[in-house]
């Protein structure tokens, strides 16, 4: 059943960089009923806000602190709408998009956190149907932070887990898996809704050409915090997966996705993030 009123939106985006605000302005942001644009910027060097940005709309935070979870987890803390969408430096919106965002939440009362999907390279394979999320995940599905929008009454204390992103000391990515996660293993109602949200140009992690140490550690520590008892099968089909699109070789994948099974079982009693 629809709401009384319309819901507001908060589209947290983060960057970083003199250059990545321009990215920012490079969005051209549009100006819809009921939404603002929060921007955390970290390493901005004192640097003028583009005058593109200077709107009642846009409100831009500046962040002294390195490491993109940090960001990520700054901008959450600065949204005050009802629903938040998660977003980086490098996303096309609609106003028909962000529109269909509000709309998903206010027909769907009971809805916590919801996913969408975005046009975007090497995209994951998306259900057809409106889809409740539990563990397992529908084959073949991985979400992205862009594709992550909170309740804020209810999902709104969801952080990002530190170990995890760029910028972290060990793992790069798996952030947006975790936070799934964790708001499914909290019993938040999750639900994918296929409408498409947005575009992002760029590849993302997974489907780089190559894949770093800290991009397989990260891999490894999500395959094992969403599947904890088949994680010794799925660990090895993931090295091969990792071979076979020629992103790394087979014995050095295997041994960074195993270090990231040991990170896993070190992040399991940290329940802030992860419970």
């Amino acid at each position: 059943m629809a709401t009384d009123r319309h819901l507001t939106l908060d589209v947290a985006i983060i960057t970083h960089s003199p250059e990545g605000i321009l990215r920012v302005a490079s969005m051209h942001l549009p100006a819809v009923d009921n939404v603002n644009y929060i921007v955390s910027w970290q390493d901005h060097r004192n640097t003028p806000i583009p005058q593109s940005l200077i709107r009642d709309d846009v409100k831009i935070h500046r962040l002294d602190k390195t490491g993109q979870v940090l960001n990520r987890n700054n901008v959450l803390s600065l949204c005050t709408a009802d629903i938040i969408l998660n977003s980086d430096d490098d996303i096309i919106y609609t106003t028909d998009s962000l529109r269909a965002v509000i709309k998903a939440f206010e027909d769907n009362t009971d809805v916590d956190v919801a996913t969408f999907r975005t046009k975007r390279p090497g995209a994951p394979s998306y259900p057809n149907n409106i889809r409740t999320l539990g563990i397992p995940l529908p084959k073949g599905y991985s979400v992205a932070m862009f594709e992550i929008a909170l309740r804020r009454s209810t999902a709104g204390q969801l952080r990002c887990h530190p170990e995890l992103g760029l910028g972290s000391p060990s793992m790069h990515g798996g952030e947006d898996e975790v936070l799934l996660l964790s708001a499914i293993r909290r019993g938040l109602v999750c639900r994918y809704f296929p409408i498409t949200v947005c575009e992002h140009p760029n590849l993302s992690t997974g489907n780089k050409k190559s894949l770093s140490d800290k991009n397989l550690r990260a891999m490894g520590c999500v395959i094992t915090l969403y599947y904890p008892y088949s994680w010794v099968l799925r660990i090895p089909l993931k090295a091969w997966r990792v071979k076979k699109s020629r992103q790394a070789g087979f014995f050095p994948a295997l041994r960074y996705l195993c270090q990231g099974v040991l990170k896993a079982y070190s992040l399991l009693p940290d329940s802030k993030y992860l419970w």
